[in-house]
């Protein structure tokens, strides 16, 4: 069987895979959904995972797709072998998969790495010499620090002063310059204006990067109709935990820098000198890349494409509604939020408990109510610090925290009210 023929029928399979443009499947479930775990007393109850925004479930359709590769699995790109060429037209499929999913143009690259933060990094690598990277402080650590020459701006008190500050931030700019944002706030969860952002990158001449981390668990991406230059994700955030993430964006700084990591796969050839590949792809996934992890990002692209966006959102913002409003009936709880209670939101909540530290309260809530929740200031520390203030006790010597509650596909009702319930009953102990 030629190399031709078995491109062509892997992608034939993910063809017939993909979803229809009329039709959508049921929402899929996810592995572990009943899962027990030991509470106070020795009893075993049915775990309320509201940790998503760290890590989520692996979808069952993302489980399949791993374990029907895994019997051909082989080596990629330079194998003759039939199972070399299968797992290879497999990679390059999900390749294609991660294009259609972020909504991406068609000669952009979409390089493989291991997460957000990797991500962030191959590209704080390639940037041209001399760039001035852009960023608030209301980012993710992921996309705060790899930067080597940054301007950092304050958190903005409205979505607008968000825009106003970058406009500012650019102009003042020569060379090349970045502008590095979250599409949604891992802390807070609220959305940001990215096509706003977009435009005001281009119209000093300046990049922007996108974060979508958490977002595209969320709500769908379209890289393109955004006008961004480069998006970054994560495939333990998208039902995907096998270790991968995705850098995709414009080529040219991709090819012309640094190569990521030095070895083989990301050379033409080595003698007394050494000639790098011009193409981003293989230029930064130097050695055996992640070939299941990609092939389950790509499964998990698919499966949320297949799904359809109405139906997870109606569902999401449902529940995260009943959450707000249960955890805003008990006093003494505040919901961290930089623009308001009204500002749109993917399924991330932020709060504090007055009377209990956060490890206390997410201690409680495992310990006693089988609910799993994240404590913490959420690898954004300067935004935590910010959004809880010295009225929170603590912050000045940087040690207050928030606990975070988190929703996904597999999240039902009752994980949502097990958690106001047990909150609730903390407070009425104090």
């Amino acid at each position: 069987m030629s190399t031709l023929t078995i491109f062509n029928a892997a992608a034939r399979d993910a063809a017939e895979a993909a979803p229809s443009a009329t039709t959508s499947r049921p929402i899929p479930a996810v592995i572990g959904a009943d899962l027990e775990v030991p509470v106070k007393g020795g009893r075993l109850v049915g775990y309320a995972n509201l940790d998503y925004a760290a890590s989520a479930p692996c979808l069952e359709p993302v489980s399949a797709a791993v374990a029907a590769a895994l019997p051909a699995y082989s080596s990629v790109h330079r194998g003759a072998g039939y199972a070399s060429q299968l797992t290879t037209a497999r990679y390059e499929q999900a390749r294609h998969t991660l294009r259609a999913f972020a909504g991406a143009r068609p000669d952009d690259a979409v390089i493989f790495t291991r997460n957000t933060t990797d991500a962030t990094n191959l590209l704080a690598g390639c940037l041209p010499a001399g760039t001035t990277t852009v960023v608030f402080d209301t980012e993710h650590h992921a996309s705060l620090l790899p930067w080597p020459q940054a301007v950092r701006l304050t958190p903005p008190a409205f979505p607008g002063a968000a825009v106003r500050a970058a406009d500012e931030a650019l102009a003042a700019i020569d060379g090349p310059k970045l502008l590095v944002v979250t599409a949604a706030s891992n802390v807070t969860g609220e959305l940001w204006p990215i096509a706003a952002l977009a435009h005001i990158a281009r119209r000093h001449g300046a990049r922007i990067l996108v974060d979508a981390a958490q977002l595209v668990p969320h709500r769908k991406l379209n890289l393109t109709a955004l006008d961004l230059d480069y998006v970054a994700f994560s495939g333990h955030k998208l039902y995907a935990p096998f270790g991968a993430g995705v850098l995709i964006g414009r080529r040219d700084w991709l090819a012309e820098g640094e190569p990521y990591l030095k070895g083989g796969g990301a050379v033409r050839s080595v003698g007394d000198d050494v000639e790098w590949h011009d193409d981003p792809e293989p230029r930064h996934e130097a050695g055996t890349p992640n070939v299941l992890g990609a092939i389950a990002l790509a499964a998990a692209c698919d499966a949320l494409s297949a799904t359809g966006w109405t139906e997870l959102v109606r569902e999401e913002e449902r529940l995260i509604a009943r959450l707000r409003a249960g955890l805003a009936s008990i006093p003494g709880v505040r919901e961290l939020s930089l623009w308001g209670d009204d500002h749109p939101r993917v399924g991330i909540v932020s709060f504090t408990v007055a009377g209990y530290s956060a490890r206390e309260v997410a201690e409680a809530l495992s310990g006693e109510y089988g609910i799993g929740v994240r404590d913490g200031k959420f690898c954004a520390h300067p935004f935590v610090r910010h959004l809880l203030g010295t009225a929170d006790g603590g912050c000045e010597d940087g040690t207050a925290s928030a606990v975070r509650a988190s929703i996904g596909i597999g999240t039902t009702q009752e994980h949502v009210d097990r958690l106001v319930e047990a909150v609730r009953d903390l407070v009425s102990r104090l």
